[in-house]
């Protein structure tokens, strides 16, 4: 099958759905398919390609409603849309987040084959962005017109969806490939390899991730415990309220990393004794969990929607209140240092990620893929 796959973001730019296109395209080549990405060509270009990726129209920088910039894309020559459909002639146009301004609509608008859409997730819960998705239903509706197929990576985005439309919705979560994370293959942080009990976060540094919750349990915890240590990697708008926080309340054995590459994180994870994420809000998934998980750590998180739907049976155990700064450093304290908690959730964590390898979650797109050429064919 020849394949596209559609991008709102700049591809270029780390994140969570490029992240996932970029590795569902490479999984799909594997098995033989033709599959081009397109996105909208970014702000500033880099100076390396990504192959087989189809870079179009006018982009901005946007801040998000969860402080975080994205480029999106703003305009296209609609003649160059007609001309990519054309010369391409693809089977399949799998959108991801097909609500999102303003490239998908404009294909979904000339496209005359097969269109699937993914959705990662929702706008957070408050008066305004209540108020902006109520204006932009219109839209959202002649978008869901043009589908003809709907997944969701969580039950979180998939309510979303079914506000707007009466079509079933398919849940597929997140993945990874396990293979990348291997403890037995990934070295470790000597400097952290010692007897210190180490917490890791990695993230960006802002109010909804809810580090500052983390440091307040920190706290709570080495009132019992001194032999602990903390390490956030990542950066922010925060940052500076964090380590004021820090010098204001004398915490020790707390180290910013700031900005990690993907080979030193997954030698933090696998250095760490627990993963923590203490997200207040604004997740619809998770992939940070069962990227801990994959190390068969136990994880702590924040008790959100998106998380709730990763750490599910007995992971639900490491779901806690960031804001309660004394049950959130009991629990560190219980997936620390007791010892039948601790194997519990490594257990768990070990056995629960092995659904979210991508060769299981491109198996499921393929099949719906199959399905909709072979009906497509007969109609």
């Amino acid at each position: 099958m020849k394949i596209g796959i559609v991008c709102p973001y700049n591809i270029y730019r780390p994140g969570g759905v490029q992240s996932t296109v970029l590795a569902h395209q490479s999984e799909l080549k594997k098995r033989g398919h033709t599959v081009k990405v397109i996105a909208p060509k970014p702000v500033k270009m880099p100076n390396n390609e990504i192959e087989d990726t189809i870079l179009i129209g006018k982009s901005a920088e946007l801040n998000t409603p969860f402080h975080t910039l994205v480029d999106i894309a703003i305009s296209t020559d609609t003649s160059i849309l007609d001309d990519l459909l054309s010369r391409e002639n693809f089977d399949i146009l799998h959108f991801h987040e097909p609500w999102v301004p303003i490239l998908a609509i404009q294909l979904l608008s000339r496209s005359k084959t097969i269109n699937v859409a993914t959705f990662h997730g929702k706008l957070p819960e408050n008066l305004i962005n209540r108020y902006v998705e109520h204006a932009i239903k219109p839209y959202t509706k002649s978008v869901f017109s043009k589908l003809h197929y709907l997944t969701a990576v969580s039950n979180v985005p998939a309510q979303y969806a079914k506000e707007i439309s009466k079509k079933p919705i398919e849940i597929i979560p997140n993945g990874i490939d396990l293979k990348l994370y291997n403890p037995k293959e990934t070295g470790k942080i000597s400097k952290y390899d010692d007897k210190l009990k180490n917490i890791f976060y990695v993230g960006r540094l802002e109010k909804r991730k809810g580090v500052i919750y983390l440091l307040k349990a920190f706290k709570e915890l080495t009132k019992k415990h001194k032999d602990v240590r903390l390490i956030i990697a990542g950066d922010g708008k925060q940052r500076n309220t964090l380590e004021q926080y820090i010098k204001n309340n004398s915490l020790k054995n707390v180290e910013f990393l700031g900005f990690v590459d993907e080979s030193e994180k997954l030698k933090l994870f696998n250095t760490c004794d627990i993963f923590c994420s203490p997200a207040i809000f604004g997740e619809s998934f998770g992939i940070v969990l069962i990227e801990a998980m994959a190390f068969g750590k136990p994880v702590v998180a924040g008790n959100n929607q998106g998380y709730a739907c990763v750490l599910s049976g007995r992971g639900s155990l490491g779901l806690v209140d960031p804001k309660n700064s004394v049950e959130f450093g009991r629990l560190l304290e219980m997936a620390l240092f007791d010892e039948g908690v601790n194997q519990l959730l490594k257990d768990w964590s070990l056995s629960s990620v092995k659904q979210y390898n991508y060769p299981k979650i491109v198996d499921r797109y393929e099949s719906i893929y199959k399905d909709l050429v072979r009906l497509n064919n007969k109609a």
